[in-house]
């Protein structure tokens, strides 16, 4: 409960150093910036009593971004040990044992769907591993996350667009997906019928012959933006609950 209530003034102090200044990790020198005049006074506690209710939206997205740092320093870690070349090999020998078991055990098609989600989330591992580990924090966010969210999200849209027979398991509930992410998020502004008269999810790229394209491009739209917000989501964490230094 202690750490929770750390959680939620530093996230407050946060709030208040948006406007003014010394609020988060103040000078040990000059101490915490406190108002002088009446009109400094009024409005340093009305923009804390506007503060108050984003930070009780804002705190359960904090501990999302926790959540997310516990696990991302996993894999940031194991990428250290290995290298981002020892990383990619590891993605290569699992997602190639799983390929050569589909290859003897299950038909062709399940087997060729299998091999292409293995390439997909190979390069995407490859992809993230690499912006972690090279490009610092700011690339990390607009890179890394995004990438490691494609490879998650996109090997079983691959499987399903190269395998018939578990399509109905894939494609099916995804658009059902994309129909509720146009009728909630995406009806602002009538950008859902924009949309919706711009293309056919299940009909477009067959004109030039890459069927179940307009899957691809919605899984690769979910994953980009997904992986800068819990990006940023960490980057908050960070800053509120820095981690301690080795």
């Amino acid at each position: 409960m202690e750490a929770l209530l750390l959680d939620v003034v530093r996230l407050h102090e946060t709030w208040m150093e948006v406007v003014f200044p010394r609020q988060l990790d103040p000078s040990a020198v000059l101490g915490k910036w406190k108002p002088e005049t009446s009109v400094q006074t009024v409005g340093y506690y009305l923009w804390a009593v506007v503060g108050a209710p984003l930070v009780a939206v804002a705190y359960p997205l904090l501990l999302v971004g926790f959540a997310t740092r516990y696990y991302a320093a996993k894999l940031d870690s194991a990428v250290t040990r290995f290298g981002v070349l020892g990383a990619v090999i590891v993605a290569t020998v699992v997602w190639g044992s799983l390929t050569l078991l589909a290859h003897f055990q299950l038909p062709t098609e399940v087997m060729l769907g299998i091999g292409g989600a293995s390439v997909v989330a190979v390069v995407a591992a490859g992809l993230a591993a690499g912006f972690s580990k090279t490009g610092g924090r700011f690339v990390s966010v607009l890179l890394a996350y995004p990438f490691a969210m494609t490879a998650i999200f996109l090997p079983p849209v691959v499987a399903g667009l190269l395998t018939p027979s578990i399509s109905n398991v894939v494609l099916d509930p995804s658009y059902e997906l994309a129909r509720w992410i146009l009728d909630t998020f995406l009806a602002v502004g009538g950008i859902n019928e924009t949309l919706r008269g711009a293309f056919d999810l299940e009909t477009f790229g067959q004109q030039w012959g890459v069927t179940g394209l307009g899957y691809v491009l919605m899984w690769v739209g979910i994953s980009v933006p997904l992986g800068w917000f819990l990006g940023l989501l960490v980057a908050l964490a960070n800053l509120i609950r820095p981690k301690p230094e080795n």
